[in-house]
């Protein structure tokens, strides 16, 4: 199976994909955010940088989701293809910085992908307001990410909003996790587990 955990920069994915993949033994898919040569530039000049760094991620989250469809063990991912394209490449083209010319190019390499590739069985969004991103930014200390302008953060949870409003391609759980600390409490860790134990007995039933 592949459960996909979605959510903007700061919201807790990666932590949460860690604890699952604990919990249930199941391998973790990590955002290859680190990997990425393009980001820093990104943050530096974003209107040069955009279509760089949004194909770099476009090429990594299409071999992550032809590993996980091969794959037989149970994956839990940070974050999706789907999320990439409609969520933070669709941002930049709406604010500008993504010129049309890119945008088409991006989403028709988008689509040929798509015919390869198929929907998690589990969707699981983490919401969040824009002073808990911050907070969670600021805490695991990125140098690249500390300079993201506040606008973009809420431009990116707007987004978020319409595309989890219209989601429809699998199961989905959604998790408001500005009261939560899933990392350090384990009642908060163990209310995600059961609303997921709940949603397998569903898909396997």
């Amino acid at each position: 199976m592949h459960i996909a955990v979605a959510g903007n920069i700061g919201s807790g994915k990666t932590t949460l994909c860690n604890k699952l993949a604990h919990h249930y033994g199941w391998t973790a898919e990590f955002e290859p955010v680190d990997d990425n040569p393009y980001l820093s530039d990104f943050y530096d000049d974003m209107e040069r940088w955009a279509f760089h760094l949004e194909l770099y991620f476009l090429k990594s989250r299409f071999k992550q989701a032809v590993d996980i469809k091969e794959r037989i063990s149970t994956t839990v991912q940070d974050r999706t293809i789907d999320e990439g394209v409609n969520i933070f490449a669709k941002n930049l083209f709406d604010s500008g910085v993504l010129n049309q010319r890119d945008w088409d190019n991006y989403l028709a390499v988008y689509q040929h992908m798509k015919r390869f590739i198929q929907p998690p069985d589990l969707m699981i969004y983490l919401k969040a307001d824009i002073s808990k991103l911050v907070k969670q930014i600021q805490k695991r200390g990125r140098d690249y990410e500390q300079s993201i302008p506040l606008q973009y953060l809420e431009s990116l949870n707007k987004n978020y909003e319409e595309w989890i409003s219209q989601y429809s391609d699998s199961k989905l759980l959604i998790f408001n996790v500005n009261e939560m600390d899933y990392e350090n409490k384990p009642e908060d860790f163990a209310k995600i587990t059961q609303a997921i134990d709940v949603e397998f007995h569903g898909l396997f039933s």
